[in-house]
């Protein structure tokens, strides 16, 4: 059976002839198809699309006079290129032409081309975003709409997907209450009592006077429950005591930073803790004890179970990071997902603010890195906004190509992370994915040298305007990375730093480091740069263009330390470039390792398994950022209707949640192509040391944005993935993990993955209908698989309710609740439903 994916209706208007008179005003009945047509053709490993242009308007389409811009992977021409000729102009950006032998496009007419690319493997390869531009209205992009249908057959795909999650289900068990725990993530200890905590209206909370912002807040979630907000009553440390219908927020000696004791009697509440972030994770526990739907606003009383707990945080960095730069999303996502953080008790937020796409966030003095490089639409010379990426399409209007943070709107966010204990880490990326940051300057550079101010105009430029190197970015850029032989360049770099610094002090928040990025420069940078050259012919000290690496971050590292603050990034900041066997390749660079550079390690792909070992072991500080566990971005499956990057394996909230941070060869079972692993693989690796465990400082989960166009989407990605690093970062190494039979580690692991999808499902993601306003979270497809002609059904969490339809439809909230197996019937098909109603993504039955 051929399954076809309509992504966009088809629209059609009347064809307009292009005029002096005026601007062109639309696109005329010009439709657009694009079909996928064979994902291995001829057997090389290449994909075959069939590019259809039909006009459905009354006027011809002329000959010559236009060209049509999109984004997505780059195809070539399969053959003839005279008639429509495709090419890339830069990075994801491409268009299509008239050729020297097209002669226009009648009424009723279409034209087709053949076009070659990497292979399909799922909707984020579909291209998007096209517009038309008439050459006599240059200035003027218009949308056209897409109809994108696929060809290829995943009939057996999907069955084998079905299946497998099938298998993966039936090891958990539906489990009782009393078997979970009580709070997530999973505390140090807990015990159980007979008592019951039922607070009446006169609910008080008291607290020693190092807590009363602490206090203050829990006021406030307790009125999102009940409607009723609690006295606040605070006194000297130790003076205090807890009385009945009474929470204690009390100063007492805890053994551990951030660690908390929560009782719960009775007749009151005691949460206990040395520290301030300690009384706030006790908190968030206390929220997690009342039950899920204690969010939707519609009780006036809870009441909380008996309770002794004792608990601590594995791990002193438990991040997430959250990409603004390539696609935009708004403050109030910023700020619901620090609501959703606090409450797992994830203390770090990343937030990537620029890259080549886009720059987030305003910078006093600098008004062109918004003005200019927030900004994606049609443009001849990027002189007042960027190209469009990631089909963000011709206006400028756009909500997720354009946008940025105002300097308010970030101490906002400062301010609310600051009293939910989360400490907020900016990333400058430099020298490379600086597109956005290099055309603003560019554009300030042309705008003060036309004014005549020479000195201004070059003092916070980021190219050497006479480089030749040549040079092409993972993502595609030729115009990417910045030139660290400029002067400006430190100019800028400091500009943008102390700029920071006054936000984080006016805003109260703390502030240690500075993310500067560091990932992905390509080679053939620098290489015919004349500041570079003549950078090496004064500096004997560096070794070579390649060393130009060092000489950046070591400059960066002086002027951090004169600001009291230590540099982050990713792991190439402690890399450098040296000959192996014959090639170029980046090794650990021991210079380096004293510094405090803290690296975000994601490279463990084939052939740098052992990477983040090696940096740790070397002496780096380390955050464990693996792609094949933490990156959220990648698709839950390898299903063609799943949305998400697969580049780095397949993740979904087993993979974080089976990560073993000080041995984590034991628990990647699959490659970066989602094959399974020979157990072998690992041979000779580099093993953590003693002393490289103490530079593992904790854990990372990265959430790219390249497809992330609505909140919706982001929430999808994030959770319930965000899990899996929650429990992984906080708890301490569960049995399993330290099991030394590999049987044995199988049955504790599926043992406790059971009581982890309990938790989720009946829990965690019901409490996530309604906190912070409710998560559009992903709701998981039914496995289905098929023995002696019955075909069964089951879900990954229990607590979900399987519904079926036999007439091919998609079942819905009131279609027939699955109970047993059913006979197999070519259209059988299974829903997913959370106790909301919401349903997820259906999967048919494939004999």
């Amino acid at each position: 059976m051929k399954k076809c994916l309509v992504l966009a209706l088809l629209w059609s208007c009347s064809v307009h002839l292009v005029s002096a008179q005026g601007p062109v005003s639309d696109a005329g009945g010009l439709k657009i198809s694009w079909e996928f047509s064979e994902n291995n053709y001829q057997k090389k490993g290449e994909l075959l699309s069939v590019l259809t242009l039909t006009n459905t308007g009354t006027r011809p389409l002329p000959a010559k006079g236009w060209t049509v811009y999109f984004n997505g992977a780059v195809p070539h021409n399969e053959g003839d290129t005279s008639v429509i000729s495709v090419a890339r102009i830069n990075g994801d950006y491409l268009r299509f032409s008239p050729g020297k032998s097209f002669s226009g496009l009648a009424p009723n007419a279409s034209v087709q081309v053949k076009l070659l690319s990497r292979p399909l493997r799922n909707i984020t390869d579909y291209p998007k975003g096209f517009y038309i531009v008439f050459d006599a209205d240059p200035s003027h992009g218009i949308a056209l709409p897409l109809e994108t249908k696929s060809a290829i057959d995943y009939t057996k795909q999907e069955k084998a997907i079905a299946e497998k999650q099938y298998a993966q289900n039936s090891s958990v068990q539906n489990l009782p209450e009393a078997q979970l725990s009580p709070v997530f993530p999973s505390p140090v200890s807990y015990r159980r009592t007979a008592a019951l905590f039922k607070p009446a209206a006169g609910l008080k909370i008291m607290a020693d006077k190092d807590f009363g912002k602490e206090a203050a807040y829990l006021a406030e979630e307790w009125m999102k429950v009940t409607g009723v907000k609690p006295s606040v009553a605070i006194a000297a440390a130790g003076a205090a005591t807890a009385g009945a219908q009474t929470i204690y927020l009390q100063k007492k000696a805890v053994a551990f930073p951030e660690g908390y004791e929560l009782s719960v009697t009775a007749d009151q509440v005691v949460i206990s803790a040395s520290d301030a972030a300690g009384v706030f994770y006790g908190i968030q526990s206390l929220k997690v004890l009342l039950p899920p739907n204690s969010w939707d606003g519609k009780h006036a009383a809870v009441s909380i179970a008996g309770m002794e707990i004792k608990d601590h945080p594995r791990f002193p960095h438990r991040a997430f990071m959250m990409d603004l730069a390539r696609n935009f999303q708004q403050k109030s996502e910023v700020i619901k997902l620090i609501d959703v953080l606090s409450l797992y008790k994830i203390n770090v937020l990343h937030l990537h603010l620029n890259d080549d796409e886009g720059w987030r966030i305003e910078i006093p003095g600098l008004p062109e890195l918004t003005e200019i490089g927030s900004k994606r639409g049609h443009t001849t010379d990027e002189q007042v906004n960027l190209f469009p990426s990631y089909g963000s399409g011709p206006s400028t209007g756009n909500t997720f190509g354009t946008g940025f943070l105002t300097k308010a709107d970030y101490l906002e966010i400062l301010r609310y992370a600051t009293a939910r204990h989360i400490i907020v880490i900016p990333e400058f990326e430099t020298p490379g994915h600086a597109r956005a940051a290099i055309k603003s300057m560019n554009a300030r550079y042309k705008k003060l040298m036309t004014a005549g101010k020479t000195a201004e105009a070059k003092q916070y430029l980021l190219r050497d305007l006479d480089d030749q190197s040549v040079y092409r970015s993972v993502q595609g850029w030729s115009d990417n990375v910045i030139n660290p032989a400029l002067p400006s360049v430190y100019h800028f770099l400091e500009k943008i730093t102390d700029e920071t610094i006054a936000m984080y002090k006016e805003a109260g928040a703390p502030l240690q480091t500075i993310h500067f990025g560091g990932d992905e420069v390509p080679a053939g940078v620098w290489e015919k740069s004349p500041a570079v050259a003549a950078l090496l012919k004064s500096d004997p000290s560096i070794d070579g263009v390649d060393d130009m690496w060092h000489y950046y971050f070591e400059k960066l590292n002086v002027m951090l330390k004169q600001r009291g603050l230590y540099l982050s990034g990713w792991e190439e900041i402690g890399l450098k470039k040296a000959l192996v066997d014959g090639k170029k390749k980046m090794i650990v660079d021991t210079r380096a390792a004293g510094n405090n550079f803290h690296t975000d390690v994601w490279n463990n792909l084939s052939g740098n398994e052992d990477l983040a070992y090696k940096l740790a072991n070397a002496g780096y500080k380390v955050v464990l950022t693996n792609v094949t566990n933490m990156y959220l971005d990648l698709a839950y499956s390898n299903s063609d209707a799943e949305p998400g990057q697969y580049w780095g394996g397949y993740v979904d909230v087993d993979k974080p949640f089976s990560f073993i941070p000080f041995d984590y060869y034991r628990n990647q079972k699959e490659d970066e192509r989602g094959q399974p692993l020979d157990p072998s693989h690992f041979n000779g690796k580099e093993r953590l040391t003693e002393a490289g465990k103490a530079n593992i400082v904790g854990l990372q989960a990265p959430l790219w944005s390249e497809i992330i166009t609505s909140p919706e989407r982001f929430e999808y990605l994030l959770l319930p993935k965000l899990f899996g690093l929650a429990e992984r970062s906080w708890a301490a190494d569960p049995d399993w993990a330290t099991a030394g039979d590999p049987a044995a580690m199988e049955q504790l692991y599926q043992k406790s993955w059971s009581a982890f999808a309990n938790v989720i499902g009946k829990k965690e993601l019901p409490r996530l209908n309604a906190y912070a306003g409710g998560f559009s979270y992903r709701i998981p497809t039914a496995g289905v698989s098929v023995e002696q002609g019955m075909v069964k059904a089951n879900a990954q969490y229990p607590g979900f309710v399987i519904r079926y339809t036999t007439d091919g439809t998609e079942p819905a909230a009131n279609s027939k609740v699955y109970s047993g197996d059913l006979p197999a019937s070519a259209n059988l098909s299974f829903r997913l439903f959370n106790s909301a109603g919401r349903g997820g993504r259906t999967v048919k039955y494939v004999k």
